[in-house]
């Protein structure tokens, strides 16, 4: 086995990564066999969410990892973060002081994938489909500083903004942003099924069985025009039911490649090991994991009940004995290598005290046991979870002071649920839109939050949001971004978990898979090709 490491600074986006060390082939190929990409993620299709693959729709890494490959964007993130590039776009900017202007110009020559024209009316069109479906995932959220979109002949778009907001680069980087063929997308209805046509890097087929994808297969798009260099004609990526199916595939050569989610113990085994012709690829990643409230529920309305579950949850015993060096403790939302990261939990709870959650619930009145059950997903982060919804049990019920049950549930039942208030608390997890602190927040706690929360904080979405978002340079913007986090550690609507690295697998005659994830999770496929092991 081979190991590579990107080495990402501490403030994401400032510095292209540094490949540290590294095995296998240095060049990649357009030609040869279709490249094959193994993964957890599930793609369903259901009465509660028909559109899975619908810009409008879509809403977590998986399906947003189809799209980037298939529906372009004005802008994208770089392979190396940093600030979003023209992609779509020949060129994007603030037209104004007040960055409440957008400007854009789209590339000369650019089509769908069926042949037809992009014009700066499709770009306008899907933009404000988005915006107008206002699907109950949320997503039309990202696009919540529009107010309108003006389009000068075919190439030009403005965007005429309702606050300032130095984030929107970003925004027009993410699928909710991507362009789309009016003539396959109705303007007021969601496009159901699997169906996904754009303008993209490539096209994609797929397989479906019981309403659930098994196989798609993206190939390369002759009529794309944009910056991305693709590095193979043909990628396919398969659907396995658990992290171990998947890795034995790999092992046996049925797949090239496996990426999210890998078990802590698949990670360890392949880093431990010598030799080989595997590579495992670890880089630093964004996702976190969290503890989200129904603050209107009975059983923690109080907000003395969700302080005392934050000042007994032990990050350090949890991370360590499920997660290991693969991920480390978090007190913010906001990741630590985030511009605008504090420990706002730990300096309000500090280490866990029993005695200090006890005075609180007697302060408050709280009759003790609080009985609450915590709600997780069994099939979409990995197959530890359940592990560490059963520490999160014991720390709280060992305290005396709770009584806790976990119960799970298949992400296509889970989501739903979620949605229409099911649940008092749930676990979930982020990997963010783009790596800024304003969408390790906004998302949750603005207005439209995709949670689907009653929390509302007037001061966070009148004034601290917008302030933060007037700051081109993001440093300027954390004094505004930490009253945001210390205002989430008093009220807590949200208790962040853990933060974690990401990780692929791949054969050694593979190029470009230390290049397949960026920070934010996405998947470039395009990166990938099949070359000759050194």
């Amino acid at each position: 086995m081979n190991r590579k490491t990107l080495v990402l600074p501490a403030v994401v986006g400032l510095l292209a990564p540094v490949l540290a060390a590294c095995g296998g082939s240095a060049g990649g190929s357009n030609s040869g066999d279709a490249i094959v990409v193994g993964t957890t993620d599930r793609f369903t299709a259901s009465k509660e969410a028909p559109a899975p693959f619908d810009p409008a729709y879509a809403y977590d890494v998986g399906t947003w990892n189809v799209l980037r490959q298939t529906v372009q964007t004005l802008m994208v993130q770089p392979r190396g973060d940093g600030q979003p590039q023209p992609e779509a776009a020949e060129k994007c900017g603030f037209s104004d002081s007040g960055n409440e202007r957008y400007s854009c110009t789209l590339r000369e020559g650019l089509q769908f994938s069926n042949g037809d024209p992009v014009t700066a009316k499709d770009v306008k069109f899907s933009i404000d489909r988005a915006r107008a479906i206002k699907a109950d995932s949320g997503v039309f959220a990202l696009l919540s500083t529009i107010d309108t979109v003006e389009t000068r002949g075919d190439r030009e778009v403005i965007f005429h903004l309702n606050s300032a907001d130095a984030t929107f680069p970003f925004k027009l980087s993410t699928p909710v942003a991507g362009i789309v063929n009016p003539k396959d997308y109705e303007k007021d209805k969601l496009r159901d099924g699997f169906s996904v046509d754009g303008s993209g890097p490539y096209t994609v087929e797929t397989e479906v069985k019981d309403d659930a994808v098994v196989k798609a297969v993206f190939t390369k798009n002759s009529h794309y025009k944009g910056q991305l260099k693709i590095k193979n004609s043909k990628v396919e990526m398969r659907s396995y039911e658990s992290a171990a199916t998947m890795g034995t595939a790999l092992e046996k050569g049925d797949i090239d490649l496996m990426t999210r989610s890998m078990t802590p113990a698949q990670i360890t085994k392949l880093d431990n090991a010598s030799g080989g012709n595997i590579n495992l690829n670890e880089m630093p990643g964004l996702e976190i994991r969290y503890l989200a409230f129904n603050t209107d529920s009975a059983s923690v309305k109080s907000t003395a009940v969700r302080q005392a579950m934050a000042q007994l949850i032990d990050r350090g015993e949890l991370v360590a004995k499920v997660y290991g060096s693969q991920a480390q403790p978090l007190y913010s939302m906001v990741p630590a290598t985030i511009t605008g990261h504090s420990n706002a939990f730990f300096n309000k709870y500090g280490d866990r005290s029993v005695s200090r959650a006890q005075t609180t619930l007697t302060k408050a009145g709280i009759t003790t046991p609080v009985k609450v059950t915590l709600h997780y997903t069994t099939d979409h982060y990995g197959a530890a979870t359940a592990q560490e919804f059963d520490i999160l049990k014991k720390q709280l019920n060992s305290s005396g002071l709770f009584d806790v049950t976990t119960q799970g549930a298949v992400w296509d039942k889970f989501v739903p649920a979620e949605r229409k208030g099911k649940y008092d608390v749930w676990g979930m997890g982020w990997f963010p839109d783009f790596p800024d602190a304003d969408n390790f927040l906004a998302p949750f706690l603005d207005k439209d939050n995709f949670l689907k929360s009653p929390y509302s904080n007037a001061d966070i979405i009148n004034s601290l949001i917008p302030a933060s978002r007037r700051e081109a340079d993001r440093a300027s913007a954390s004094k505004s971004l930490t009253t945001i986090q210390d205002i989430v550690a008093r009220d807590v609507p949200l208790i962040p978990l853990w933060q974690g690295k990401q990780y692929i697998a791949a054969r050694d005659d593979i190029t470009g898979s230390e290049w397949a994830l960026n920070s934010s999770s996405t998947l470039q496929l395009w990166e990938l090709g099949r070359g000759v092991s050194e």
